[in-house]
């Protein structure tokens, strides 16, 4: 163990020694860790979650997720009901754990034959990390919060042109506030 602190310090050094700014930033950091300052190298590099939240690296793998059920439905879906849309995709979610991901999750890519398929979103959620398959009244609310914002978001006017929000606009449901939107 002291010769692994000996060499995060030798690169501590070497980071701060750097004309990167980038590089600059990660060993101030890995010396916010080394220094005590901090408790763990996640809470150094500011990953911290509140108490009972999701760690950061599993959040990341459910938006992943989410996002790519939410293509799928898009893709294949769109033209039915919430109900409908879920209970489909469960289906082949399910369908696609049982068969091809027993084979596909030794793979380090997605396999070439699914572009531009059903399987090449299924691929993209089962591989994001997140638990899949999830169950059809998850995945409602996962399509559901899609469908809530292109709702709210869209226009009564078409031919005016859309103004998108930036980061923080959104209120809880995902909607811009009314002054937002134009």
């Amino acid at each position: 163990m002291h010769m692994t602190i000996e060499r995060l310090r030798n690169l501590c050094r070497r980071l701060l020694a750097e004309g990167d700014l980038e590089f600059q930033w990660f060993g101030s950091k890995l010396d916010d860790f080394l220094c005590h300052r901090c408790r763990s190298l996640e809470e150094a590099l500011g990953l911290r979650f509140a108490r009972g939240g999701i760690p950061w690296w599993r959040e990341e793998a459910t938006r992943k997720r989410d996002a790519a059920l939410r293509a799928l439905t898009e893709r294949y879906f769109s033209e039915q009901r919430l109900s409908v849309q879920a209970k489909r995709v469960y289906e082949q979610a399910v369908r696609y754990a049982a068969s091809a991901w027993r084979r596909d999750r030794l793979c380090d890519a997605m396999p070439a034959q699914y572009v531009g398929t059903m399987r090449e979103w299924l691929w993209a959620a089962f591989a994001s990390g997140a638990p899949m398959p999830i169950r059809e009244r998850r995945l409602r609310d996962v399509l559901q919060r899609a469908d809530r914002q292109r709702d709210c978001c869209i226009r009564h006017d078409e031919t005016a042109p859309t103004t998108y929000a930036l980061p923080g606009d959104e209120r809880r449901d995902g909607c811009l506030p009314h002054w937002r939107r134009r």
